[in-house]
């Protein structure tokens, strides 16, 4: 096998493991009305949908946990060892939520283990980013560390497609009542299905952290500003992610369409990023990080109110679905290149463990919160536009640290004026 068909193997293989567990994440979020039904149903829909969001939160806690404690590993073994390890764990979370009895089967322990198996879930995904964005971009060469890097994002926008495309097949194949039953449970047990092939091919990839960098990290000072910037644009990127995967949610909560056309919001948007993170990512390696996340932030930004004022105003399918294109494309773009950008910013010895903290970090505290806070604005305040609102405001967190992040890419900067830009 050839040299580049093996890279690209083995990019593949690590781009449709972090695609796995996303998948196993992200359909929580996707079935929260009919998972709160299941194991929250006391205090009426709007408290057992609060009560399943913030379960889908509590798997945000355990994050950075298993970013420290897997980023160390990636840094001191391997990158390969902390990714086994990453998709194991979440393979043993998702088979807990998919198995466990309702509460009216089971009383208070059914909930307890769902919020248990979140909590491993969440370790996992947390310990699983560092090392698998270190990897792909240390696999790359460096005209193409962009394009690579985005493979990031390609991997988890096609969890959010596929868990979107699931949803609606089940939505459109099942009534209401058998969706509650079992219909949900059927989504989790697919991502099990696929546990197996994301064993057998992380095993088989190269490790990428070079030798001196495994064993005990070599000393230097930690760049703290880096993190601190990072943190800013991961933080603001977060919550616009999470209101995305909300806005299924929120059409059938909400705007009370059929879960048949709120699903085909996910869909939309996943076909989206699909499409246009990779081609931030290429972007950015002809013209600089910098040169394609400032304008498709600010654009995207920019572009919020009018569009998902239209959505609140005007809850149509074809609203709903320009809306989400329409901001889609300059955000994903913008958002292809800041995988790459941030991580060959942080030095090979600490790679796994900062860009795996600082991720981890940063979801739990906006992450873990979005949704539930947006679901509680809006029923709050009774103004289903509180979403629109949240929406552009994390819109200009991710703008204000966009705007503070150095240039890193290789052609673009002195490597001897920056050398912590360098990958070793």
């Amino acid at each position: 096998m050839s040299k580049p068909a093996s890279r690209a193997l083995q990019v593949a293989a690590v781009a449709a493991g972090n695609a796995l567990e996303f998948y196993d994440f992200i359909i929580y979020s996707t079935f929260a009305i009919f998972i709160g039904r299941a194991y929250f149903p006391a205090g009426g829909p709007v408290v057992s949908l609060l009560l399943a969001l913030a379960t889908f939160g509590i798997g945000f806690v355990t994050r950075p946990i298993g970013g420290v404690v897997l980023g160390r590993i990636g840094d001191r073994i391997g990158r390969k060892p902390a990714m086994l390890i990453a998709f194991a764990l979440m393979a043993v979370g998702t088979l807990a939520v998919t198995f466990t009895p309702t509460w009216r089967q089971i009383g208070i322990a059914a909930p307890i283990i769902v919020i248990i198996a979140r909590l491993i879930q969440g370790f996992a995904l947390g310990g699983e980013y560092g090392p698998s964005t270190a990897y792909l971009v240390e696999s790359a060469e460096p005209g193409r560390r962009g394009l690579i890097g985005s493979m990031q994002g390609v991997g988890q926008n096609l969890a959010a497609l596929t868990a979107a495309l699931v949803a609606l097949s089940l939505s459109l194949a099942l009534s209401k009542s058998d969706l509650q039953a079992w219909g949900w449970r059927a989504a989790f047990g697919l991502g099990l299905l696929i546990v197996p092939f994301g064993l057998i091919v992380r095993r088989r990839i190269e490790e990428t952290a070079p030798a001196r960098e495994q064993g005990p990290a070599a000393g230097g000072p930690f760049p703290w500003r880096l993190a601190l910037v990072s943190a800013t644009i991961l933080a603001g990127g977060t919550m616009i992610t999470y209101t995305g995967h909300y806005l299924s949610t929120f059409a059938m909560d909400s705007l009370h369409l059929p879960p048949s056309a709120a699903f085909g919001i996910g869909v939309t948007g996943g076909a989206c990023a699909v499409i246009f993170v990779p081609l931030g990512g290429w972007l950015s390696d002809r013209y600089g990080r910098r040169a394609i996340m400032i304008p498709g932030a600010a654009i995207a930004a920019l572009l919020v109110i009018p569009a998902y004022g239209v959505i609140v105003r005007h809850p149509s399918l074809l609203a709903i679905y320009a809306a989400v294109v329409v901001v889609g494309i300059p955000g994903n773009l913008a958002g292809g290149a800041l995988y790459t950008a941030i991580t060959e910013s942080f030095p090979a010895r600490m790679r796994c463990t900062a860009v795996g903290t600082v991720y981890a970090l940063t979801i739990a505290g906006f992450g873990g919160t979005t949704q539930f806070l947006v679901a509680a604005l809006v029923h709050g305040t009774g103004q289903p536009m509180m979403i629109t609102y949240y929406r552009f405001v994390a819109g200009l967190i991710f703008l204000a640290g966009v705007l503070a992040l150095p240039e890193s890419a290789p052609g673009k900067i002195r490597a001897s004026l920056r050398p912590e830009a360098a990958l070793a």
